[in-house]
């Protein structure tokens, strides 16, 4: 008897396992459906890229964007909206950089170049000096003062082609690009122009943000970026001719802080009220396209989350929030207010989802949290296979709910295809044109199946917990 007993137990697991995965694939089709015919993620994008345009914190197209995607989410009937202020920096480019080499007197060669986010500009009449190539900050110690000083660096170091996984390759030489300036400030140098962080040869210079960290203002030089393009006809130059001469004018400046906005939109749980779940992009762009890839992308996908989990009738038990948070790009202001807020106010987070990879074709999630956790979001990979989305890999979730980070809270970030992100990354090109729709709904519902799942199950907790 007691075999039986045991036998018909395990039968009904089996039999609420295979119930419970028939509707949780119910589910994710619905979700999917709806954000490939119905989805507003597209239209939300068009107007934030062609309406309002670039995003940089502290303009006026970025309140735009605070006042527009407000207005999207009240629309949206959802339980909660507000804006959560935040105090954030203000770069102003001002009018276009101009640059050229020059191999003999009077024989110039023009090259695209923009300055650094966060730099300071050249003097009025610009700077006019030899010029030095360089592998990368950690060859300036090599020269020593002797070779640099009153020279303009040329920071040449490529991303790495063979690396597979672009951000591995983006992280390689990304440091030449924030810390360049302050490292060859300390040599003499009076400028540095840095190879702009792509994987293709054109002629876009992507800019992105650089720090002087505690230099005196006395001692800080002008940072630039130059296209791949003509950072190789400038190395190519230098090889024929070493005594040639760079000229580069920016007219770039800081403001103090101004006040912006986090904006944020609720969907209250019915049954764990207190247990948070929030998807998040960011709102501000860098000013030479229109933000599409970086991070207009993440923002509308993060709202089309909570767009789809209400048309496809699905009563959240935890309360979820989409967040957009200001200021990734050049400071980071907003992700750290809404952490420094959660903590004041004591709200438990459980599961936090970022975008901000570019809305390419989705392949996956990474993870940071603990072991268990992983574990159970690995489980459901087989849920997403008829979508292609293979990835669920420990990995970096995302800069702006990073500062959520505990023992206990699963951070994820999408992963989409990412061969052409840095084409477009902090560049002109980064355009709405450049941007898929049927790939940025496939993030959308990506995004929305995972929040799904995590909402009715829960996280898995350690059991010495």
């Amino acid at each position: 008897m007691r075999n039986r007993i045991l036998g018909c137990i395990a039968l009904l697991a089996v039999f609420a396992t295979a119930n419970a995965q028939n509707t949780d694939e119910v589910q994710l089709k619905k979700i999917y459906d709806e954000a490939l015919t119905n989805g507003k993620a597209y239209h939300w994008l068009n107007h934030l890229s062609n309406q309002i345009g670039g995003r940089l914190s502290g303009s006026i197209q970025a309140q735009q964007a605070v006042d527009y995607t407000k207005m999207q989410l009240d629309s949206l009937g959802l339980d909660k909206v507000w804006l959560q202020p935040v105090m954030v920096p203000k770069w102003v480019r001002g009018v276009p950089e101009f640059a050229y080499f020059e191999t003999t007197p009077g024989i110039t060669t023009d090259v695209p170049i923009c300055a650094l986010g966060g730099s300071i500009a050249t003097p009025q009449q610009g700077i006019k000096a030899n010029i030095i190539e360089v592998n990368g900050i950690q060859e300036l110690s090599k020269l020593g003062r002797e070779k640099i000083e009153g020279k303009i660096v040329f920071l040449n170091q490529a991303m790495d082609a063979t690396e597979i996984n672009t951000f591995a390759a983006y992280s390689g030489c990304s440091g030449n690009r924030y810390l360049g300036a302050k490292e060859a400030s300390a040599y003499g140098a009076v400028g540095v122009i840095v190879r702009s962080l792509n994987l293709r040869l054109d002629d876009y210079p992507h800019t992105g943000s650089m720090s002087y960290d505690d230099l005196p203002v006395a001692d800080r030089i002008p940072a630039a970026a130059i296209s791949t393009n003509a950072a190789e006809l400038l190395s190519t130059s230098l090889k024929l001719n070493p005594e040639i001469k760079f000229f580069f004018k920016q007219n770039c400046k800081q403001f103090d802080d101004v006040q912006s906005f986090n904006v944020i939109g609720e969907i209250t749980g019915s049954t764990y009220p207190d247990e948070i779940i929030v998807v998040g992009g960011h709102l501000d762009s860098w000013d030479l396209g229109d933000g599409s890839h970086d991070d207009g992308a993440g923002s509308v996908q993060s709202m089309e989350v909570l767009s789809l989990l209400k048309k496809t009738g699905y009563k959240p038990k935890r309360t979820i929030r989409a967040v957009l948070f200001m200021n990734e790009e050049n400071g980071l202001r907003g992700g750290l207010k809404y952490a420094e807020v959660a903590n004041t106010n004591n709200e438990k987070h459980i599961f936090a989802l970022e975008s901000d990879a570019g809305g390419f074709t989705p392949r996956g999630f990474s993870f940071s949290c603990p072991p268990e956790n992983l574990k159970q979001a690995q489980g459901w990979a087989t849920l997403f296979e008829p979508y292609f989305i293979h990835l669920f890999v420990e990995g970096y979730a995302g800069a702006d709910i990073n500062p959520l980070k505990n023992d206990e809270i699963v951070l994820a970030g999408l992963r989409p295809d990412s061969q052409r992100y840095f084409d477009h990354h902090h560049a002109e090109n980064d355009a709405f044109e450049h941007i898929n729709k049927r790939e940025l709904q496939l993030g959308a519902a990506s995004m929305a199946s995972l929040v799904y799942l995590f909402d009715t199950y829960g996280i898995t907790v350690a059991k010495d917990k």
